[in-house]
């Protein structure tokens, strides 16, 4: 049976078209915040990250109340290497908001999010949002979002979908774009009208399936998700059907459901609710609370695979230990355990290496994500360069492919085609829409994508748009071209001097300002040919004996170029590894020593020979 008094309802769209902002929309005009209280935008991004980049990145749930109808919102990733988190989200609604932007149209994560959607046959309203743009191209777009419909697969249900247009911003929802109401009602009985109810039987036994988890310091170990049938009771015991067994006489210390941003405890929580429990331990995702005499668990959670891996090491360079708390390979275990319990889409195994950790994830910006929180909470370590998870059949090596979208000026066309082309990449579309701007469409190797983002804003100038979205495995392309200049070294420890960094300039670009500490085997910067250069980059030489004519001379420095997490990670060789400490990022040679680097190229060299 449809229980009438929930909706649950997830928002998706590709990134940055709005879903965060008219979830602030739905808070406000619900009630949830007084209207003279002043609320900060963008109020579900809580994590630090999300605020900084201006993504989302882990779902979140809300509530808010429209009539007598509870309506349960999850606010889902709109990048596909946080798929896990979407698909997790999925499995905890009734109904989604496709959000589209008025301008940009449906875009590849719009594709990604849409296609779980409907594998899942959850009916869909979809939302034509930032009606006030200037170059909004409704009638277009609404089009664009049919077609993908097709594209897709959708079935004539599927495409009979409602359309509701929206400007997020100031809250504003119309069934017809020359509407002139001025609030989101109409959206809200969208929502009541189109979307069932849960489909739930109270007095079933219960059925709970977790599918996030969080941590209160009060109650400990939250799990989160949707009680599929029956009821939970405070001072009840249940069962917890764990992946490879059942811990019965489970007692729950506390039942949550959500209002807002709130987590309101009460005594029972009621089937087909978004809902929240304390009190049992070591529950992983995917796990049912079920009736402790006959528990019945729910299928387990399946997401996508993993494509990327990368090595996370114990750091162990010379400046190891100066800034972080956390450096020992049993506080990187333990930080991986607690990251894979809310984290599905993470499988995380220990080398033969003790000290090397290999991190399989769905892609760079989730991995950088993970890097960058870690080194915030303390932990120092080392992490090598992506590589692709590859597979064998028939005899045959696979590797993960992507499906590219390139947005480019059309003086840009040329020199994008060729470095693609370079990297294996095919193009499989190219369309001008006579205006100056060219969309191509690639398929390419994953591997080829590794350190292309940063190349790629270079020769567009920063111009270009470029997205991508998981396509399909194919046979193994052969030898892909990465970086094509070498590294600087420095071949010593020391503080950096002006006089050596001036010396340099010729040589290449230095990553290193004046007076930073370096040690032996440091990357301090790229060099402008193909061969590693292992330089004294701490000769001192009193400026006023490089003086060549006048006295007053002065010598200027070229600003040392700063990478960024997210371009170390493009950057580095197989060779090298990013050290990252709470305060700071470096880039190092795996071998350190410079004699053993020489001897192992000539081994190398003889073998291939």
């Amino acid at each position: 049976m449809h229980k009438n008094n929930f909706r649950n309802i997830a928002i998706i769209a590709h990134v940055d078209h709005g879903k965060t902002t008219l979830v602030d929309g739905l808070l406000k005009q619900s009630g949830v915040f007084g209207s003279h209280k002043a609320v900060e935008t963008r109020v579900m991004d809580s994590m630090d990250l999300e605020k900084e980049r201006g993504i989302t990145i882990t779902a979140k749930n809300t509530a808010v109340y429209y009539e007598d109808v509870k309506i349960n919102i999850i606010d889902t990733p709109g990048h596909a290497d946080f798929g896990g988190e979407v698909e997790r989200s999925l499995s905890l609604v009734d109904g989604v908001l496709l959000l589209v932007d008025a301008s940009e149209g449906p875009l590849p994560q719009t594709r990604f999010v849409l296609k779980k959607a409907l594998a899942k046959q959850l009916p869909v309203i979809l939302i034509i949002n930032k009606i006030d743009r200037s170059d909004a191209r409704i009638d277009e777009v609404i089009n664009e979002v049919y077609d993908l419909f097709i594209d897709l697969g959708a079935d004539d249900h599927q495409i009979d979908f409602p359309i509701v247009y929206t400007n997020a911003k100031n809250g504003v929802a119309r069934l017809n774009i020359n509407d002139e109401n001025n609030d989101l009602k109409p959206l809200f009985d969208l929502i009541v009208n189109k979307i069932n109810g849960p489909v739930a039987i109270d007095d079933h036994i219960p059925q709970f399936l977790i599918t996030n988890l969080a941590y209160d310091s009060y109650v400990g170990q939250v799990a989160i998700g949707r009680l599929q049938n029956g009821s939970l009771k405070m001072n009840t015991q249940y069962c917890l059907c764990a992946e490879n067994e059942n811990r019965f006489n489970q007692k729950l210390s506390a039942c949550y459901t959500f209002k807002g941003l709130q987590r309101i405890q009460i005594d029972t929580l009621e089937a087909g609710d978004i809902i929240a429990i304390a009190g049992i331990e070591n529950i992983s995702i995917g796990d049912t609370v079920s009736c402790n005499e006959n528990p019945v668990p729910l299928p387990r959670i399946q997401i996508d695979r993993p494509t990327v891996s990368m090595n996370f090491h114990v750091n162990n360079s010379p400046f190891a230990g100066i800034d972080g708390k956390f450096l020992t390979s049993r506080n990187l275990n333990d930080r991986f355990n607690k990251e894979t319990l809310s984290n599905v889409s993470l499988i995380i195994n220990q080398l033969e290496n003790t000290n090397v950790f290999e991190v399989n994830g769905r892609g760079e910006l989730q991995m950088a994500i993970l890097i960058e929180t870690m080194r915030r909470e303390g932990y120092e370590f080392m992490v090598s360069k992506p590589e692709v998870i590859i597979k064998k059949e028939d005899n045959l090596i696979l590797e993960p492919t992507e499906k590219v979208f390139i947005d480019v000026d059309e003086d840009h066309v040329g020199v994008v085609t060729e470095k693609l082309s370079k990297r294996k990449g095919q193009m499989t579309n190219l369309q001008n829409n006579g205006f100056g701007r060219v969309a191509l469409e690639f398929i390419i190797p994953s591997r080829g994508m590794i350190g292309f983002r940063s190349q790629f804003l270079t020769d567009t100038k920063g111009s270009g748009i470029m997205n991508s979205l998981f396509d399909s495995y194919k046979p193994w392309f052969g030898l892909i071209p990465q970086r094509t200049n070498g590294v600087m070294i420095a071949d010593r420890p020391g503080k950096v001097t002006g006089y050596a960094s001036l010396s340099m300039e010729d040589r290449g670009e230095l990553f290193v300002d004046v007076g930073e500490e370096v040690y032996a085997g440091m990357i301090i910067g790229e060099r402008n040919k193909r061969d590693d250069l292992d330089i004294n980059i701490t000769k001192e030489k009193k400026l006023t004996n490089m003086r060549s004519a006048t006295s007053e001379a002065t010598v200027t420095l070229r600003a040392s170029k700063n990478l960024s997490l997210d371009q170390c990670i493009e950057f580095i060789a197989e060779d090298e590894l990013i050290e990252v400490t709470p305060n700071n990022i470096r880039l190092r040679k795996m071998e350190l020593d410079a004699n053993k680097r020489i001897s192992k190229k000539r081994k190398e060299k003889l073998n291939n020979s």
